[in-house]
């Protein structure tokens, strides 16, 4: 007959765990409940604010009602410049930043179009500051600018920029 007894001389500590034993040593504590999520406020720039003239004005608000104008586009003020969104940032004014000659404004750009526009108008196209190694076309806006131009060069950003709605193709896609 088998004993159930321990056998003499053998600690208690070295006897093997139940497999109860084991999967409650291995459980990971419960999770903490994260807080209900609250409302996140929007987000305002620390950045002071420019100084700018009422001919500055004027042309910052006609560039944002081209801006606006386009689907799904919103306005926010990032580093002390409005900025304009369609999911990301798709056009930002540059008021004379860091010493800037002019008021601009930096907007994505489909690829070889930064160097065809800077060849053919250098006065008014740039490689912009941080973005133009991506390819973003600075536009000088405060020396009489074609609007026009500017309009359609603000909708073609928005397009490389705007995620595609659900379920369509852009044209030029490949999948």
């Amino acid at each position: 007959m088998a004993s159930t007894a321990r056998p003499k001389g053998k600690p208690a500590a070295t006897r093997k765990p139940s497999a109860t034993q084991r999967a409650a040593a291995t459980r990971k504590p419960a999770a903490k409940r994260a807080p209900a999520a609250q409302p996140k406020a929007p987000y305002v720039s620390k950045h002071p604010p420019k100084v700018r003239t009422a001919a500055t004005l004027a042309l910052i608000d006609r560039l944002r009602k081209i801006c606006l104008a386009l689907p799904d586009v919103t306005e926010q003020v990032a580093w002390g410049e409005p900025t304009w969104r369609a999911g990301k940032i798709f056009a930002m004014c540059d008021t004379y930043h860091h010493g800037s000659k002019h008021l601009s404004v930096h907007l994505a750009a489909p690829p070889g179009a930064q160097a065809a526009l800077i060849d053919a108008d250098p006065d008014r196209f740039f490689v912009p500051p941080y973005v133009g190694g991506k390819g973003w076309i600075g536009v000088v806006l405060d020396t009489h600018p074609d609007w026009d131009m500017v309009a359609s060069l603000v909708a073609t950003a928005r397009e490389l920029i705007a995620p595609a709605p659900r379920g369509s193709r852009r044209p030029g896609a490949h999948w």
